[in-house]
């Protein structure tokens, strides 16, 4: 009994212990998974925000981050309000117009052996998995606004009490537990440092690609802008096959629009905007911070969809990138490969 007692108390074996019991809440709130990924990269991001204008506005006259964050809080609601009621009925109708007839131009032109190919590499992918799945995140728009609005209140709150919040936190580091508090603390700092910061780099380069994507797509004469947009926009979060992923789909309309001759233009658009955000924009933001090589990018991509399924595909990465940090290995070390 007393060596099992004295196994326990080992530093390494408390961190597994503590990691798996995280794993294991989370696994039995899965059901709740959407709302909680959603609350961190909410208010990660709202507090990066938040510090980052806090910083430049006190340059020119003092002011109080809650008053910072309630601007930026006020500033979203009005802009989601007229959004919603503006903007995201033509956003489904779009999508759901776009899917159908990508769908129909498919299954109408199997003579063209273009298309035919086309089609049978998109079926070896499994494409329509894909297409459900997100016509049903579409279809359960209540479901996603509720849990929105709960995501937005909870992290406003976080952000306006954050100092009480931290203190009536940290009374657990001299409790009883103080040994998980401390191990829960060490995952935190580790996880706020890699996934965190990951993701939030994640979306910022997808919001500038889905800008350039736009850009470039409206200058083209693309039709169903707003659905490209949105789409592009969620591919984005996915590194490399996003940009292979939503290729198709715009490649697929530039043909039936305007034939071989858009769909090279495309391309050159695509290709263009792909080296902006690989020499110009990752080298900025990521600061080395995920230089992984392709074939684990893809591997990680494959089982993290498998596991967490759309979700996995933006946070397959990020997670790797913790797992990594935990285990100490960096993969932006600049080590001389041994022959």
């Amino acid at each position: 009994m007393g060596m099992i007692r004295d196994f326990l108390a080992l530093p390494m074996v408390r961190r597994i212990v503590v990691l798996l019991l995280f794993v294991l809440l989370l696994f039995s709130l899965r059901h709740m998974l959407n709302m909680i990924l959603l609350l961190f990269l909410v208010t990660y991001v709202m507090s990066s925000l938040t510090g980052y204008l806090t910083r430049k506005i006190s340059k020119l006259f003092p002011i109080h981050p809650n008053a910072v964050a309630l601007l930026i809080y006020v500033i979203i609601i009005a802009a989601m309000v007229v959004g919603i009621s503006n903007y995201v009925p033509k956003i489904i109708n779009q999508v759901v117009e776009m899917v159908n007839n990508i769908l129909r131009f498919l299954n109408s032109n199997q003579d063209d052996e273009v298309v035919n190919k086309l089609s049978e590499a998109l079926n070896k992918i499994e494409y329509k998995t894909y297409v459900d799945q997100s016509l049903l995140y579409i279809t359960k728009l209540g479901k996603w606004l509720e849990i929105i609005l709960i995501v937005i209140i909870l992290s406003l709150f976080f952000l306006l009490q954050k100092t009480k919040v931290l203190q009536f936190t940290r009374k657990f580091k001299t409790s009883k537990i103080s040994w998980i508090y401390d191990e829960l603390e060490y995952f935190s700092q580790k996880f706020v440092a890699s996934f965190g910061k990951v993701i939030e780099v994640q979306l910022i380069i997808a919001v500038i690609n889905t800008i350039l994507t736009m850009l470039g797509l409206w200058i083209l004469g693309f039709p169903y802008l707003f659905a490209l947009g949105v789409m592009v926009l969620i591919l984005s979060l996915i590194p490399v096959a996003g940009v292979m992923l939503s290729f198709i789909p715009i490649s697929l309309i530039g043909y039936q629009t305007g034939g071989w001759t858009l769909v090279i233009w495309t391309v050159v658009m695509i290709i263009v905007i792909h080296a902006v955000e690989t020499y110009l924009l990752n080298p900025r933001l990521m600061a080395s911070k995920t230089e992984l090589p392709m074939f684990y990018t893809f591997v990680i991509l494959v089982f993290s969809q498998h596991y967490f399924g759309i979700w996995g595909l933006i946070i397959g990465i990020p997670i790797f990138m913790f797992l990594m940090d935990i285990l100490d290995v960096h993969p932006s070390d600049n080590m001389a490969e041994k022959p």
